[in-house]
């Protein structure tokens, strides 16, 4: 029987951790499976790239269509430009879209309009603002695709309120997990808090990224001005994010508090050691809501709302809707940590597996053993 070819789609560095798990596992089966892999170039910066993929064991991709930056109308129609004879080419039985960047989404259209099946990898979340970008490229992709892998049972209720066949869920766990607990114990023998000078839990990691957050200038400088406070109580170490990095020059800021330690954005390995040794995480990433509460590291989202609800219900992560807010919940946090966690249901390390035994399952009328 010929092997059912399988591309994969990834744009962005949190879509790595959810591919790499899964093109993992699909290899163990090359008589079911032939895989291609595409990179969009959505963002891309050839060190950190090459450092991911190095340390995710992903290999080098088949394609690499160097879209770039532009405005999310210019980035997703370049994609599909780039990626429609791209998928011709290579005839796939099934595309892999992950995520919620516009790369998940162009590429689902494309297909969608082909007649190609697509596969989406984290569907059904949704935060109920339609003013996020990725809301919008959520919504669309799971309306479009034919298989629905999902990573949490409130993912399922919104895919069936929306009148998606339950034919097409599956609830198969979080594959962000699965990364996580291959490369934990290169993780672990990390240097880089020695490098850095740190203490298990005596300093506090932030990352902030989003365009509400970063891109007014008010909304930032208010930020850092509550970073700054908290770099009083406790060291902050904050990896920038290059877009944070610009709004950051571009403000002209007084000298910071020397707690508050502005680095280069880390590698994967680097950034989770750091992650799993700190007293908190003030962030507003989604990936970093869920590794949080896997690692059950107190976590602060600094947004209204979020499209991972379970990391409240279970897990470490609260909501910080205000700038004004983020000071006195990090103290609260600081006095009295955060309730106890328990790890959602199927963050178990093993959802790539579900993710192959389900496609072979559903391509090819019958299941693999485990």
């Amino acid at each position: 029987m010929k092997p059912t070819k399988v591309l994969h789609v990834v744009g962005a560095r949190p879509n790595f951790m959810k591919t790499a798990p899964i093109m993992s596992e699909m290899s163990r089966y090359p008589a079911l499976f032939e895989q291609v892999l595409v990179h969009t170039g959505q963002h891309y910066d050839a060190c950190m790239s090459d450092t991911f993929f190095e340390q995710l064991e992903l290999p080098t991709p088949n394609d690499f269509l160097n879209v770039g930056p532009g405005s999310h109308a210019q980035q997703t129609a370049k994609i599909m430009a780039a990626f429609e004879p791209v998928v011709l080419r290579h005839k796939p039985d099934w595309v892999l879209v992950v995520g919620d960047v516009n790369s998940t989404l162009a590429c689902a259209l494309v297909c969608s309009k082909l007649g190609i099946k697509v596969a989406h990898v984290e569907a059904g979340l949704r935060s109920g603002d339609r003013s996020m970008p990725e809301e919008i490229n959520r919504i669309l992709t799971d309306q479009i695709s034919d298989l629905l892998f999902t990573p949490s049972a409130d993912a399922n209720l919104n895919l069936s309120r929306e009148g998606a066949a339950a034919d097409r869920i599956r609830f198969v766990g979080n594959v962000m997990i699965d990364s996580l607990v291959r490369v934990m114990h290169r993780a672990t023998e990390s240097r880089i808090l020695e490098e850095l000078d740190l203490h298990p839990r005596e300093f506090a990691l932030v990352t902030l990224h989003r365009p509400s957050n970063v891109d007014q200038p008010d909304t930032l400088e208010d930020l850092f001005g509550c970073l700054t406070e908290l770099a009083r109580d406790i060291p902050l170490v904050f990896p920038v994010h290059p877009r944070t990095r610009l709004r950051i020059a571009e403000l002209r800021l007084p000298a910071l508090h020397p707690n508050l330690r502005l680095l280069d954005p880390l590698d994967y390995i680097s950034f989770l050691a750091l992650m799993s040794s700190a007293r908190m995480v003030v962030t507003d990433s989604g990936g970093v809501q869920e590794e949080t509460t896997y690692l059950g590291v107190p976590c602060l989202t600094i947004r209204p709302n979020t499209e991972r609800p379970v990391t409240i219900v279970c897990g470490t992560n609260r909501l910080v809707r205000s700038t004004v807010e983020v000071l006195s919940a990090a103290r609260d946090v600081l006095s009295n940590g955060l309730c106890a966690r328990r790890i959602p249901e199927l963050w178990d390390g093993k959802t790539a597996a579900r993710i192959v035994l389900a496609l072979a399952a559903t391509n090819l009328g019958q299941a693999i053993r485990a």
